[in-house]
C-alpha cells in the first residue's frame, strides 16, 4: 500500500518549512506568490490530498491537554503535574497523562492515543530510548501544538521549556572543588539526550576551569539507583577512588551513598556527594543530601502557559520559544 503523501514530503522537496507548506496551501497572503504556486504544482505532482483527521482534529476542541511523561512516580515529575493541573484547572482543560516508562515504542502508542482522544496540545518528556522523532511530527502535522518540557530536541519545530541544567552541574561540581575534592566522579544519563549534554558539559567545564584534569574514566553511563549501587560497589573499591561525584539525579546519589556506608567509607569526610533533582528522598536518607533544585512545580507551571498560548493562536507559523529556568543548589550533609 502507498503511503500517503504528507505536507512534510512536500516541505523537504522544497527546502522549506511544514508550517510555509501548510500557509501556501491555504492561499496565506504572507507567503508569495511564487511559492504558492510551486507548492500546489508539487502537491498536485505528488498526489497530495489535505488529511481530513488532520482537518477534523484541528476544528474540534475538546478543552484536553496531554502529557507525556517517562514515569509518574518519580518525584520530580510529580511536581511538574502539579504545576501542570494547576495552570490547566484554572483555564478549565483536563489533563490526560500517560506514561512510557522510557520506552520508545510504549511512547509511540502514547501518541496515537492523544490522537485518538483528540487533545488540543501536548506536554511530553519523552523516553531516554527515544531517538526517532517522528512520532511527534506526526501531531505537528496534524497542528497539535506541543511543548517539550525537561528533555527537549534540537532542531525540531517545537517549544521547550527547560531547567538550566549547565549551570547546575557547573556549580555543583564547582562545589565539590571548593570543599577540596580533587577526584570528582560523574555519574550521567545518556548522551544522546540535551540534559545528559549539557550536564556533562557543565562538569567537564567546572573542572578545567578550577585546575583539575578531566579524565573520561571517572565518568560513567547511570542514571538509576540500581545502576549506581551496581557500579558504585566497583568505583569505590579502587585504590584511586573518587572522593567526590555528583550524580544527575538524586535516588543516583542515595545508590551510591547506600555503596560506600555498606563499605565503611564516610560521607562526607571520605566521600562528598551531589545529586540534581532535591527531591524529597534528599532529605530523609543520612546524612541528607546537598542536591541541585530543579523547581519542578514552577517548571510544569511554565510548560503549561507556553502550551495554552500556542493552542489559543490562530497561526501555526511561530517561531518556537525555549525558556531556561534557573536552578540552585542547596547544600546539606553529604558534602
Amino acid at each position: 500500500m502507498k503511503r500517503q503523501v504528507t505536507i512534510k514530503d512536500i516541505a523537504e522537496k522544497l527546502g522549506i518549512s511544514v508550517s510555509t507548506v501548510s500557509r501556501a496551501l491555504k492561499d496565506h497572503p504572507d507567503i508569495s506568490l511564487k511559492t504558492r504556486q510551486a507548492v500546489k504544482e508539487l502537491a498536485k505532482l505528488l498526489g497530495y490530498k489535505p488529511n481530513l483527521i488532520a482537518l477534523n482534529l484541528k476544528n474540534s476542541k475538546t478543552n484536553t491537554i496531554g502529557l507525556i511523561v517517562p514515569e509518574v512516580e518519580h518525584h520530580f515529575f510529580s511536581k511538574i503535574l502539579n504545576g501542570i493541573e494547576e495552570v490547566a484547572y484554572e483555564n478549565n482543560y483536563n489533563v490526560l497523562v500517560v506514561q512510557s516508562n522510557e520506552s520508545y515504542m510504549r511512547e509511540v502508542l502514547n501518541t496515537q492515543t492523544l490522537i485518538a482522544n483528540r487533545v488540543d496540545g501536548v506536554l511530553v518528556s519523552f523516553a531516554k530510548e527515544t531517538q526517532d522523532y517522528s512520532h511527534f511530527q506526526q501531531m505537528l502535522d496534524y497542528e497539535i501544538p506541543i511543548v517539550f518540557f525537561d528533555r527537549t530536541i534540537e532542531d525540531f519545530h517545537a517549544d521547550g521549556v527547560v531547567v538550566d541544567d549547565y549551570s547546575g552541574a557547573y556549580n555543583a561540581v564547582k562545589h565539590l572543588i571548593e570543599r577540596g575534592c580533587k577526584r570528582i566522579a560523574l555519574y550521567t544519563s545518556p548522551q544522546h539526550m540535551l540534559i545528559g549534554k549539557n550536564r556533562f558539559q557543565g562538569y567537564k567545564d567546572a573542572l578545567e576551569k578550577h585546575g583539575l584534569t578531566y579524565e573520561k574514566d571517572l565518568v560513567y553511563p547511570c542514571d538509576t539507583i540500581d545502576s549506581a549501587i551496581k557500579i558504585s560497589r566497583s568505583v569505590l573499591k579502587k585504590h584511586d577512588k573518587p572522593d567526590g561525584i555528583f550524580a544527575v539525579n538524586d535516588l543516583t546519589a542515595i545508590g551510591v551513598m547506600k555503596v560506600a556506608k555498606q563499605l565503611g567509607i564516610k560521607v562526607p569526610e571520605e566521600l562528598k556527594i551531589v545529586g540534581f533533582e532535591n527531591s524529597r528522598s534528599a532529605t530523609i536518607c543520612d546524612p541528607e543530601l546537598t542536591s541541585v533544585d530543579q523547581f519542578g512545580y514552577n517548571l510544569g507551571k511554565k510548560s503549561a502557559e507556553l502550551l495554552l498560548k500556542r493552542m489559543k493562536g490562530d497561526d501555526f507559523n511561530y517561531e518556537p520559544e525555549y525558556l531556561k529556568l534557573k536552578t540552585e543548589l542547596i547544600v546539606r550533609g553529604s558534602s
